[in-house]
């Protein structure tokens, strides 16, 4: 039984004190004790206790005595000791050693002083430990049994699952922290703390930014959020007041060496740092103060408590006035000194490092200064993990927004489902996994940054969709439409089979092989291992070589067109680019210094081929080992002559090296050392064997440190080449990103767009479009639609429908086919003839933001303004149901004010959805801009004595969606046939029906009431020769005979009307009686 539950028991059979005896006088007053840590027992443990509990409840034959002691007892050993458990939240440990602790303790309590924000597994043996805090909150994220051991709560795992167990931890948004031991067994027993515990020190830092380039942990495993992916570091300052700011941003991606910058001005709404954060999903945000409110709230509301998203604040007051640019200069300094002395080395394998690859900061000093602020405390939280190399990378720079590329706001990209559908949040139903064909993972990475930055460039366009053309053509794809291809002549159109064979080729081998950019930056890093180096190497060399058989004619200019291999420029940079001859000669040149079967045994003493010189060090090392074994042979021989033994022999057992095992019999020098025996032997160490076997562990020990300080090394002289390796991997995204394109152009029979020049006016004219993720849904049963924009012409849409009838599918789908376009893709249409678009906005959907501060309304008009303000004659906006978050009044007009402003001040592509059919008044002040369409729909009436059930109420006709855009204007929208799809209570919808009838009648009555008192005005004002010509006995007859029929048809109206309400037959007479209203009632209205 354990020490715990022995207490337990003792307390519980401890002699109680006699009830009869007089209470203390002066009791001391113990406050109780502060419960703040709970054991929750394993599954099995559960299990145990009811089945004590069952058993107990079972025997009934059994005499109990005293049943309500047993339960107690039951209790008390079932329940955790609390003074045990209370030193576990200790959150701070003391600072100062206690005798009462072990020497492990003192340990941990010194290392938890000084990294106490970080969540530490600390190396003992063949464990990692958790103490404390740690390890309850260890217990709680990875499943495992906390248990008291001395003075703290403890939780251990097992050395070989590090790696899944801190990706599990960091997921979970923890810092963590491993601690491990800094001395061998073999190192301790020959230094100064021979009876001391092993040193110990923190070895590696992790959280979601530096997980994937972190020393021992790359690949993915479970519980991470590895792939395509990013993980970006998000730091962000910001110099102005609440309303208007200007902010500086810097994203680094550690795990692929991509930094994103951007500095800019910002309204209140913070669009321009939401389209960031929403474009970039940082894993981590680092803020510098002061911040604004409005911007904190924003990026903490990112960061909610389900996001897992890292948090940390850092202060920006000594890097203003130029101590941004201060840290930057000092950290190129330091580098360049680190660069100086990898120089010195001895002979090695490669050229030397070319300085102006990593240590040239011109570009950097002319970024903005809240760039550089950024810069410096990005720098400054890197370097407690070793990444701050990755900031010297000037060709790993490039801003987030350019003059090229369409910056899409977080609204279009969320509402439009570019990245993540509405429904879940994942990417199942989004349009990048729609189009998402890449073989390569960091393909994917590059695919993502396509679709949120569509090209601006007409001949950037043009050159993605020749390189998509080329790759069609040579998948002997008849879909393929050559118009307004950039190269018009026909001799150069062959189809060259070998292009589509050798890129997928090439593509399907990287895609089985590591993510070579995370691994190249992991090789930049000096945390990759020699597996991962000789992998991710080799991926890229044979790439390369296979990429080169393209090559062919291109070198060679003077070539026709007809005798090209390759004719698309995009595609031909691309293949030189990642078939570079340097590349290739630098990748097999350092292959050739590594043993590839050491690598795999992760045998660190035979990794490196020596000859030519090369690797000294691991030489002179390694002659060492040869000595000591040396030795040991020399007194083998010796001892088979000393005992006459010919065939002596080392012996190993049980791990125990170089043992001499005897008979019984044979005798044996008295200093001889017996290690163990059976019953017929003994084995001996002799003391010379000892010492030797000692200057054997000390040479394998250096030369293991040798050999890690050569690989290391070894990978720090490979920085000089990154730049050019990050390249050809950045070649390889391009094609791979290209190639996805071709392949779901050919699946989905999709057609090439064609972009009018700049000079032509703004147009988007569309044949037989089509969603590109609904259609995938609903495969041949999608309804394509006509889209026709023009700005000499109708440039606005206004379009109104029934519920759930596709009017948002519709204009989704206008500005997904737009988008794609712009990406370099094919569409889903007939024909597509475009201008190229510097924008593109939406206003969609029904959402608050309590954590803002916003209601839905006024989320609804943030969107507005945002749109208002950026948008320009060249941009595509869709606004769908404006204003349905107030009052109709102000919605009608807020929706009116908002579609004639964009008519008369931006004069853009619109399309206007709504159920406001007084909004299309506009048409009288813009004539031949505006069109009105609807999607159409059919009506059938039931036979409702046949068919309807005594409880229908609406259900008195079919209703069939077309989904087909027509003109005009719809007349209905049927919501209580949506009313019927959501299920509500038939009794509501019924009086929902009765309501709407009442509502109809008194608008008809009251806008009959106006347009009498409006003609009986106007005959007041008429002229007396109007009176002279008509009878006055003649306009009294008239007068009462209209009052006479309106009085009688309002009579008919509101008798039906009482029917249908007060009836008791049931519905179907109720609703005939209220069909019958109805229509006497439309024909008022129509008279």
């Amino acid at each position: 039984m354990g020490k715990q539950k022995q207490q337990i028991i003792s307390r519980f059979f401890a002699p109680k004190p006699d009830p009869s005896a007089p209470p203390p006088r002066n009791p001391p007053s113990t406050p109780p004790p502060k419960i703040a840590t709970t054991v929750s027992f394993s599954p099995a443990k559960r299990l145990k206790t009811d089945h004590l509990y069952s058993l107990h409840n079972k025997l009934t034959d059994i005499p109990n005595p005293d049943p309500i002691l047993h339960q107690k007892f039951l209790n008390k050993l079932l329940q955790p000791s609390l003074d045990r458990l209370e030193p576990s939240r200790i959150t701070n440990f003391p600072k100062s050693g206690n005798p009462k602790y072990t020497p492990l303790e003192n340990q941990v309590i010194v290392l938890k002083n000084k990294y106490p924000d970080v969540l530490l597994m600390i190396e003992v043996g063949y464990k990692y430990r958790f103490f404390g805090e740690d390890a309850e909150n260890a217990a709680r994220v990875l499943g495992i049994y906390a248990y008291m051991d001395h003075n703290f709560l403890t939780a251990s795992v097992p050395t070989f699952r590090l790696n899944v167990h801190v990706r599990r931890l960091v997921s979970a948004g923890y810092k963590v922290g491993v601690v491990k031991q800094t001395e061998t067994a073999a190192i301790k027993a020959h230094g100064a703390n021979k009876s001391a515990p092993f040193c110990r020190g923190l070895s590696a830092l992790y959280t979601k930014a530096t997980l994937e380039a972190a020393d021992d942990l790359g690949g993915g495993e479970e519980g991470c959020g590895s792939g395509s992916c990013s993980n970006y570091l998000f730091c962000v300052v910001e110099r102005g007041g609440e309303a208007d700011a200007r902010i500086g941003a810097v994203a680094v991606e550690i795990s692929t060496g991509d930094v994103v910058y951007r500095e800019f001005d910002d309204d209140f709404t913070r669009a321009g740092l939401e389209a960031m954060v929403f474009s970039l999903s940082p894993a981590e945000l680092l803020l510098g103060r002061p911040l604004s409110k409005q911007t904190e709230k924003l990026l903490l509301a990112y960061a909610g408590p389900t996001s897992n998203v890292r948090v940390m604040h850092a202060s920006q007051g000594s890097l203003r006035d130029g101590g941004g640019l201060s840290e930057l200069i000092s950290l190129y300094e330091s580098l360049n000194e680190s660069n100086n002395t990898c120089g010195d080395q001895q002979h090695i394998i490669v050229a030397k490092v070319q300085g102006n690859n990593c240590l040239r900061f011109e570009g950097l000093k002319a970024m903005p200064e809240l760039v550089i602020q950024a810069l410096s405390l990005t720098i400054h939280h890197l370097k407690q993990f070793g990444f701050e190399r990755i900031i010297c990378l000037e060709a790993s720079f490039r801003p987030f927004a350019s003059i090229t590329e369409m910056t899409l706001s977080a609204n279009a990209l969320q509402q439009l489902e570019v990245l993540k559908n509405n429904y879940d949040g994942s990417d199942c139903g989004s349009l990048l996994q729609c189009i998402n064909n890449t073989l390569t993972v960091f393909g994917s990475r590059l695919l993502r940054h396509w679709v949120t930055h569509p090209l601006c460039d007409r001949n950037m366009i043009y050159a993605r969709s020749d390189a998509v053309s080329e790759i069609l053509r040579s998948m002997g794809s008849s879909s393929v439409s050559e118009v307004d291809s950039k190269e018009e002549n026909p001799d150069i159109m062959v189809v060259q089979p070998e292009l589509h064979h050798t890129i997928s080729s090439v593509l399907t081998t990287l895609g089985r092989a590591p993510d070579v950019q995370r691994g190249i930056t992991r090789i930049f890093h000096r945390t990759a291992t020699p597996s991962e180096f000789i992998a991710v190497v080799q991926a890229l060399l044979v790439a390369g070589r296979q990429l080169h058989q393209l090559q062919g004619h291109i070198e060679d200019i003077n070539n026709s067109l007809r005798d090209r291999t390759v004719h698309s420029g995009l595609l031909r940079k691309v293949i030189f680019t990642a078939s570079s001859s340097s590349v290739i000669n630098t990748a097999a040149r350092l292959l050739s210094h590594l043993s590839k079967e050491a690598a795999d045994r992760r045998d660190f003493h035979n990794l490196f081929i020596v000859s030519d010189g090369n690797f000294s060090e691991v030489t002179s090392a390694k002659t060492k080992v040869q000595l000591a074994n040396e030795m040991l042979h020399e007194l083998l021989l010796q001892y088979r002559k000393q005992l006459r033994m010919h065939n002596l022999e080392f012996t190993t057992v049980s791990g125990v090296t170089h043992l001499i095992e005897l008979s019984l019999d044979v005798k044996i020098p008295s200093n001889w050392v017996k290690v163990n025996s059976t019953k017929k032997t003994i084995r001996y160490h002799p003391p010379e064997v000892l010492s030797a076997l000692d200057q054997l562990t000390l040479a394998n020990e250096e030369l293991s440190i040798v050999c890690r300080a050569t690989w290391e090394w070894f990978l720090k002289t490979f920085g000089g080449f990154y730049s050019e390796f990050q390249a050809a991997i950045q070649a390889l995204a391009t094609l791979d990103c290209l190639n996805s394109l071709a392949m779901l152009s050919r699946n989905k029979n999709y057609v090439r767009p064609v972009f009018v020049s700049d000079e032509e006016p703004n147009q988007i004219i569309i044949n037989s479009g089509r969603h590109p993720v609904r259609e995938n849904i609903l495969q041949d049963t999608f309804v394509p639609n006509d889209t026709n924009l023009h700005a000499d012409g109708q440039y606005c849409q206004v379009v109104t429908g029934p519920n759930m009838g596709g009017k948002s599918c519709y204009i989704r789908q206008v500005a997904l086919i737009s988008l794609l376009a712009q990406v370099g893709c094919f569409v889903p249409a007939s024909s597509a003839k475009l201008h190229v678009l510097d924008g593109i906005f939406t206003r969609m959907g029904a959402s608050d933001s309590i954590q803002l501060g916003k209601s839905t309304f006024l989320e609804e008009l943030s969107e507005t303004s945002h749109i208002l303000q950026t948008c320009t004659s060249r941009s595509l906006v869709i606004i769908d149901e404006l204003g349905r978050g107030t009052s109709t009044h102000d919605g009608v007009a807020i929706a009116y004010a908002t579609l004639h402003y964009l008519l008369e001040h931006k004069r853009c592509m619109v399309l206007f959805v709504t159920h406001y059919p007084e909004i299309l008044s506009i048409r009288n002040e813009f004539p031949g801009s505006v069109g009105a369409f609807h999607v159409s729909y059919l009506t059938q009436e039931k036979d409702i004595d046949a068919e309807l059930k005594e409880e229908d109420t609406v259900n008195h006709e079919d209703v069939t969606f077309l989904y087909k855009l027509v003109p005009g204007v719809s007349e209905r929208s049927f919501g209580f046939k949506v009313a019927q799809l959501a299920q509500l209570p038939s009794s509501c919808i019924r009086r929902a029906v009765m309501m709407a009838a009442k509502l109809e009648v008194e608008v008809c009555e009251r806008e009959r009431s106006k347009s009498l008192h409006n003609s009986s005005k106007s005959h007041d004002k008429s002229e007396d020769s109007d009176h002279a010509c008509v009878p006055m006995d003649w306009l009294h007859t008239q007068a009462v005979e209209n009052s006479d029929e309106l009085e009688k048809a309002y009579k008919d109206i509101f008798f039906h009307l009482k029917l249908a309400i007060h009836n008791e037959d049931g519905a179907v007479k109720r609703l005939h009686n209220l069909e019958h209203a109805k229509s006497l009632a439309d024909k008022l209205v129509n008279r």
